[in-house]
């Protein structure tokens, strides 16, 4: 007897990196590893579960940036080329370990599984967005949008067209590449302070996503938990995660991915083969650098040089067993809740998707398993989506959540430290002089709209948390702060162009060949009597209120 529901969420995003100025650049590689690791095996997942008819239900949101990516023609050339070298590695590999029977199965592995990515990624015409519009248009699958560029909106808070910019391009760039409007949003980094709802309900945007104290802290503070939404006073919807789904999954201690038997992440041939052979699969300047194949499982607490052969038999038992287990604890946790509610308990555990595949191998089979188990034995929980539940139970608690994030911490502290601090007096001069500009030009000549949108452009891409995450983490620091810089001084440029009524055309055909993301924006958006157009299914998100 079902006693209550779960939402699976899975959370896919990168930074826009596309530099059609360089024949090869390293950072562009966050893209082609997340393809072949995590985007292309979950869509394989869904191909077959709906080959199997599982009647499932997921929810994954897509960033505008990574969307983007996804749809580039450039990115697609040079994705399909990098995958095609994979093979070849692949089949070198196979070769090379001919006479060691531990390896040699592995090799194997990996090339029937890049074959497999490459057929998909064939199969779907190189877009990677038309595969999960399939899912999503089949009913499995939910596709949250997220701000414009990933942008932090509570350090943003003091500059509301800022925030609307943010979500009003989200909103409208997710209505061309899926062709329906956006139920729901994905905030970055789970970053919410009072106020940025407002800017959601104006998009026809029914609900996004808290972390757990975000609405546990909540006023009045909320009747039943994270375990049912509530409304904003704008009457957005505010679900939480579930702090109990998350530490199986994300527990550094106790968390599924670090079982011994599963794949060590950080053992790759591109760092221990010998250069001469690896060559080729590297950096072009002779960097050695992640290739994907990895033959290696985590053993425990051991150097990597003591590492033991992986066992692809071994893991996948224990993905099967751990998706049991997660199973068998929601179960129970359900049937408590609804004990203790006069309504079905929602349990939302959010992940970020490239945990799946890039750094939890077995990832992809584990949400296989999990799926499959739940979608087929009717138990004491159904598999939903945060916009179905909405359907279900209509009528929630009003309250006003807390500030919060999902980052260290809890609040602000990544995005507003140390290393990454001087950033925000510059975006906060560029917003305003953003908004100055889109006041300013209310009918502008072709070369002043070209000008100004990507004004715009460079100003989203400023913003992205992107560039402050990496400042914090130390991880390519120079890539960052370089990005960061570069956004900044084409807006001022522009800027200075706009004011003085001399656009360098030559120059801004550069910058827009470059930072061609957002395509389609309108500078209006800026304006201070900007109003978010009112599709149909937007007034009729307002007839609800």
């Amino acid at each position: 007897m079902t006693r209550g529901y779960f939402s699976l969420i899975l959370h896919a995003h990168l930074p826009y990196v596309r530099h059609p100025e360089y024949p090869y650049f390293l950072e562009e590689r966050w893209y082609y590893e997340a393809a072949t690791e995590t985007y292309l095996p979950l869509l394989d997942v869904f191909e077959g579960l709906v080959r199997d008819q599982v009647n499932f239900r997921i929810t994954v949101s897509l960033t505008p940036p990574l969307v983007s990516m996804m749809t580039d023609p450039l990115l697609q050339e040079r994705y399909f080329k990098h995958l095609n070298r994979l093979v070849e590695l692949s089949e070198r590999e196979q070769d090379r370990l001919q006479n060691q029977a531990e390896f040699l199965p592995l090799a194997e592995m990996y090339w029937r599984k890049l074959l497999r990515a490459r057929d998909l990624y064939e199969r779907y015409g190189g877009n990677l967005v038309q595969g999960f519009k399939k899912f999503q248009d089949l009913g499995h699958l939910e596709i949250l949008t997220s701000a414009a560029t990933h942008g932090f909106l509570p350090l943003m808070a003091g500059h509301r067209p800022s925030i609307n910019a943010q979500i009003f391009v989200a909103a409208e760039h997710y209505e061309r590449h899926f062709g329906v409007a956006p139920r729901g949003i994905w905030l970055p980094e789970c970053g919410y302070a009072p106020g940025v709802d407002e800017s959601l309900w104006e998009a026809g945007l029914r609900f996004f996503v808290l972390e757990t104290h975000g609405l546990v802290h909540g006023h009045p503070r909320p009747k039943y938990g994270v375990y049912a939404p509530v409304y904003c006073r704008s009457g957005v919807a505010a679900f939480a995660r579930d702090p109990e789904s998350s530490k199986q999954v994300w527990s550094a201690e106790e968390g599924y991915p670090g079982d011994p038997d599963y794949r060590e992440f950080y053992r790759d041939v591109g760092f221990d083969l010998d250069f001469n052979y690896i060559e080729p699969y590297i950096h072009p300047d002779g960097i050695r650098i992640q290739t994907g194949i990895k033959y290696y499982r985590i053993t425990g607490k051991v150097s990597l040089a003591d590492k033991q052969p992986y066992v692809p038999s071994w893991a996948l038992e224990k993905a099967a067993t751990h998706a049991a287990s997660f199973m068998f604890n929601r179960e129970r946790q359900i049937e408590w809740l609804s004990e203790h509610m006069d309504r079905y308990p929602i349990v939302v555990a959010p992940y970020d998707a490239e945990l799946f595949g890039h750094w939890w191998y077995e990832g992809p089979d584990w949400i296989n398993f999990f799926l499959r188990k739940a979608a087929s034995q009717p138990g004491v929980f159904q598999l939903t989506t945060l916009s179905e539940y909405l359907e279900r139970y209509p009528t929630n608690q009003v309250c006003v959540p807390s500030a919060s994030s999902w980052g260290d911490k809890g609040y602000n502290d990544v995005w507003l430290e140390g290393s990454n601090d001087w950033v925000y007096r510059h975006l906060h001069k560029a917003a305003r002089r953003m908004q100055e500009l889109a006041d300013e030009f209310p009918q502008p000549t072709a070369l002043e709209r070209r000008a100004l949108n990507q004004a715009g452009r460079e100003l989203l891409l400023a913003q992205s948390s992107d560039w402050a995450f990496i400042m914090k983490s130390g991880t390519m620091v120079e890539y960052a702060v370089k990005r960061t810089k570069d956004h900044l001084l084409r807006f001022a440029r522009l800027y200075r162009q706009l004011k003085s009524r001399s656009i360098d055309d030559a120059w801004l055909a550069d910058v827009e060949w470059k930072d061609n993301f957002p395509p389609h924006i309108n500078y209006r958006v800026y304006a201070s009597d900007y109003a978010y157009p009112k599709t149909a299914a937007i007034q009729g998100v307002e007839g609800m209120r």
